[in-house]
């Protein structure tokens, strides 16, 4: 079993930039591939980026060119760096980590608000 924990949230106005970073821990050698989700008021959770064990990267299409996913492997931590920020990604975002069989644990979320 995983355990995740986020921190980084918070308010910055439209073009400024937050950092969110993720720490994991449990049995954290089963992860096969790790991310960030995001859910805004009224909307469905949707995928913001997330990185395999390989270091590839997939991003969601409104975040490409401003937000960058990265990990530490030795602190077990994953980082979101967001760049640009528009009121549109205000939202709670999540940590996923992705384990066999398809399991899935996920973070309890932390609050990015942008105001414009």
């Amino acid at each position: 079993q995983v355990q995740l924990r986020e921190s980084g949230g918070g308010w910055v106005q439209a073009g400024g930039s937050l950092r969110l970073s993720c720490t994991a821990s449990g049995n954290t050698n089963s992860i096969n591939a790790i991310g960030w989700y995001r859910q805004a008021p009224g909307k469905q959770r949707e995928l913001v980026a997330a990185i395999s064990n390989g270091g590839t990267t997939n991003y969601a299409d409104s975040v490409k060119g401003r937000f960058t996913i990265s990990r530490d492997n030795a602190k077990n931590t994953l980082y979101l760096q967001m760049d640009s920020l528009k009121p549109e990604d205000t939202a709670v975002y999540y940590c996923n980590a992705e384990g066999p069989r398809g399991s899935r644990s996920w973070g309890q979320g932390t609050q990015v608000t942008v105001s414009s």
